[in-house]
């Protein structure tokens, strides 16, 4: 299958890719593998029993990456993979996923992702993914991703949520589970506007001794769009977590954050903040004083909080 220009734009958008990246990969595309290359200390298999792929990393991997792109340019399908990662003890790699989807019809175009991940002892993981919508069509873009995260003993973990523009609705789902001095930071970025509406809930479960997470969200809702956030912390055992969620409203947006921690053993230290407000107007006098237009500014502005 030929790659069009259309598709490499989106994968340079979700992915960052401009060619044929270094290291494994998979690409695909309206349901079908484009290209797939595995490496020595990185194997990708097709699962036999559904659609998807495994993710072997071998124990002791270190500074490579895997790069796991979808893209849908089809109206009217609907797509659905389940990824597993095996992330092999004392390995240390980075994984880069993302969909992206132009629609140029009247159907809904959609994909449904379940990533799961098993990180092993002393292991440590950085994963990205980006999710990005377009075209001219009048049908919905909808993506709705799942991602489970086990982390063994002494394993840590790093991951990226982001959600450019142009999604209609997404459901969004991250669960993880942490062993004992397991580490996990979790960085949700999200951008809604027109009618679309987002509803993302994560949930960390503490159950080792010493084990720590951080989750941040950061959030835009602009025009008529809506947002529901909800995050829960439970510690399990003598841990540490945080959360935080910043969002900014603007024009008729609606978002909702609920932010709930459970403290089931008394060395349980879990902590959150959570703000809704709009941009500051001394910002955008202070941007629009340098030369910006009042949309240069508001766009400066907006860029700099989800980064």
């Amino acid at each position: 299958m030929t790659l069009t220009a259309i598709d490499n734009q989106l994968l340079a958008t979700i992915a960052d890719l401009h060619g044929t990246p270094q290291g494994a990969f998979n690409i695909r595309k309206d349901g079908e593998k484009v290209d797939r290359r595995s490496s020595a200390n990185i194997e990708i298999i097709s699962k036999t029993d559904k659609p998807g792929i495994d993710i072997i990393v071998k124990p002791g991997t270190k500074n490579e990456s895997v790069h796991i792109p979808v893209i849908l340019t089809k109206t009217g399908l609907n797509d659905m993979v389940y990824n597993t990662f095996e992330i092999g003890e004392d390995s240390d790699v980075l994984v880069v996923a993302g969909c992206g989807i132009h629609n140029a019809g009247d159907q809904k175009a959609q994909h449904d992702g379940v990533h799961t991940f098993y990180v092993r002892k002393g292991a440590k993981m950085k994963y990205t993914e980006k999710h990005y919508g377009e075209g001219p069509g009048t049908g919905e873009r909808v993506l709705n991703p799942k991602t489970y995260i086990v982390l063994e003993e002494g394993a840590s973990a790093e991951v990226e949520l982001v959600q450019i523009r142009g999604i209609n609705h997404t459901e969004r789902v991250t669960e993880a589970i942490l062993h004992p001095r397991a580490s996990l930071k979790i960085i949700e970025r999200l951008l809604t506007h027109g009618d679309q509406k987002a509803d993302s809930n994560i949930l960390v479960s503490l159950t080792g001794e010493d084990s720590n997470v951080q989750v941040i969200a950061r959030s835009v809702a602009q025009e008529r769009s809506f947002q529901v956030f909800r995050a829960t912390l439970k510690g399990q055992q003598r841990c540490r977590g945080h959360l935080e969620c910043d969002s900014i409203i603007m024009d008729q947006a609606v978002i909702s954050a609920s932010p709930q921690l459970y403290a089931e053993h008394a060395d349980a230290e879990l902590t959150h903040e959570a703000a809704i407000g709009k941009i500051a107007g001394d910002q955008l006098l202070k941007l629009m004083s340098l030369g910006l237009t009042e949309k240069q500014a508001v766009d400066t502005i907006l860029t700099g909080f989800l980064r």
